[in-house]
């Protein structure tokens, strides 16, 4: 009696082990039966079961995000994969390098209406660098190479389409070896232009600096730089926690969900610096007196006009330049690190007094107090919504917690299976899901994938019955809020009926105790936090039209998430400035 022959799914799964991936996530069936079966027979390889293919990119991505690695993720054929899409387009655009396996109805089949018969390749065309088919057994496992190198060398997410009969069909040829290489690392750009770079510095009366995610390996270099040029340090949310903590230069986060003087130093100074950051938002850039450094050529530009578009790594662009520039005086960053505490001051007083003795409880207090028990080394993951609002504003950086999120794609419900995935990737750290409750109603089976693989994540409900980033979207242009509110729902009921241990909270006297039961469970928990709905989130910067609309909306305040342990570093900061 013979053996299996070697499938072509065996190699796929050969190719996944030598490239160090522990796990793929997904859901099986029908076309991919021949993959999960592969898996069955590698000891060093598990299938992660999930309840929606969106969930199980969204797992995927916060994998990759967290470890730095390829991670994989699998829908099959026709629904199969307009489920993946979600997630897939979540990892693609927050440079998480995923591999997709988008399985394919049978090859015979392709091109015919078959039942549900999808193209996938149009399919994930914009949600990825590289997507293409495998149409015979021959092809692998070099296609499966092909794709891992561009989801790790272009940090994005690549799939890998493969139609059942190819998976379950003989492999054509040898496995053998090999390991994917990261994409080039650019050093500093051309001479001429640091001697450009540095003559535009030097020639400026006052500098900013504006950071993002992209400068986060070049944190002591930044800091460096705002020393010498007496420049304070603004960042985007994805720059927050490699730039704010212990930052005597720190002046807060601009955009839509800003805060502090960080709006104010980049359209006061002379010349603003961008580093790898492709901050989305113009109308929060001055579009003029600006310089971009970023390791993609691409993004150079395509935010704000630029008198210098510079392509390097960051980090080793500003090596370059820094001996090249003179030191300037430290007025203009008094000037904004004295603007940063009075702005923080009057948002603090005007919109956060006696927040623990207020029914319906305050999100902010919520999260001020989840800021203060959850661990140095947590990561959390926040719901796209008002939870970004609540995580920006008060989840404080020390240079080992982590803060996921779709702060590009924006899509809701990402918190719970992002959590899942960090925890699954490093089971020994704290992952925390700030959860909104419409977000955690969209995917809500995940509950029974965390009961099911025992993953110790704990779930915080900022349950306000309302989804408030939209709520707010209507007040904002005038309009009463509509179809946005809904029934109160007893998540922690819904949990504990999954298996999870839950607590459910009304009032703010018992918000830490609760808080500190479900942290240190040992097992996945669930706190629901009954909040008041009316406690929204605006901008530093809103426009006359938006708060008429304000005022056209609401015959009271509306009112503005704190800024947490935020106050505390920049009065620290304003004390250190010479008198």
């Amino acid at each position: 009696m013979f053996g299996k022959s070697k499938t072509v799914a065996d190699q796929l799964v050969e190719v996944l082990v030598q490239e160090g991936v522990q796990r793929i996530y997904g859901i099986v069936g029908d076309s991919l039966n021949a993959l999960s079966d592969a898996i069955r027979r590698n000891d060093a390889i598990e299938w992660v079961h999930v309840h929606n293919e969106e969930s199980a990119a969204f797992m995927a991505a916060a994998e990759a995000q967290v470890t730095g690695k390829l991670a994989v993720c699998a829908g099959s054929c026709g629904p199969g994969n307009t489920h993946l899409i979600q997630g897939v387009f979540d990892a693609h655009r927050s440079a998480a390098p995923v591999l997709a396996i988008a399985s394919h109805i049978v090859s015979s089949e392709i091109g015919t209406g078959f039942f549900q018969e999808t193209d996938p390749k149009r399919l994930f065309e914009q949600a990825s660098h590289w997507t293409e088919l495998v149409s015979a057994p021959a092809q692998m496992p070099r296609m499966a190479r092909i794709g891992i190198q561009q989801a790790v060398g272009l940090r994005g997410a690549a799939v890998l389409v493969v139609p059942g009969d190819v998976l379950e069909a003989d492999a054509a040829g040898d496995t053998g070896t090999g390991r994917a290489v990261a994409g080039p690392v650019l050093g500093p750009p051309p001479a001429e232009v640091i001697d450009e770079l540095a003559e535009r510095i030097n020639a400026a009366g006052t500098v900013a600096i504006f950071g993002g995610i992209g400068a986060a390996g070049a944190r002591a270099e930044v800091l460096e730089l705002a020393e010498l040029l007496g420049a304070p340090i603004g960042h985007s949310l994805r720059g927050k926690e490699g730039l704010q903590y212990d930052n005597p230069y720190d002046v807060g986060m601009s955009g839509l969900l800003g805060y502090g003087a960080c709006y104010e130093a980049t359209h006061e100074a002379d010349l603003l610096l961008l580093l790898g950051t492709d901050f989305p938002y113009r109308q929060f850039l001055p579009q003029r007196n600006t310089i971009q450094i970023d390791l993609d050529p691409s993004r150079l530009g395509r935010r704000t006009a630029l008198d210098l578009g510079v392509a390097g790594d960051v980090g080793a662009t500003l090596r370059a330049v820094l001996p090249k520039l003179g030191r300037k005086d430290h007025k203009f960053l008094n000037k904004m690190l004295k603007k940063h505490v009075d702005e923080l001051e009057r948002v603090v007083g005007a919109y956060t007094k006696k927040v623990e003795d207020l029914v319906p409880i305050h999100p902010e207090y919520v999260a001020a107090l989840l800021d203060e028990e959850a661990a140095d080394d947590a990561i959390f993951t926040a719901d796209t919504g008002m939870c970004t609002s609540w995580a920006a504003r008060y989840i404080t950086p020390n240079g080992h917690r982590r803060v996921l999120g779709s702060f590009v794609h924006g899509t809701m419900a990402n918190a719970l299976p992002h959590a899942l995935g960090a925890q699954k990737a490093q089971p020994g750290r704290q992952v925390v899901s700030m959860s909104g409750d419409g977000g955690l109603a969209m995917l809500l089976g995940e509950l029974l994938t965390a009961k099911l693989h025992n993953l110790p994540v704990k779930v915080v409900v900022f349950n306000n019955s309302s989804l408030g980033m939209v709520r707010l979207e209507m007040l904002v242009a005038g309009d009463p809020p509509f179809e946005t509110d809904h029934e109160h729902v007893d998540f922690a009921a819904i949990a504990r009926a999954a298996g999870l241990h839950a607590v459910r909270v009304e009032k703010p006297a018992e918000v830490r105790a609760a808080l500190r039961d479900v942290l240190d469970h040992d097992g996945p928990a669930l706190l629901d936090v009954v909040t008041d709905p009316d406690a929204l989130e605006i901008p530093p910067h809103i426009t006359k039209e938006e708060a008429a609309g304000f005022a056209l909306a609401a015959g009271r305040s509306v009112l503005s998430g704190g800024v947490g342990q935020m106050l505390h570093l920049a009065r620290t900061n304003l004390r250190n400035i010479p008198r």
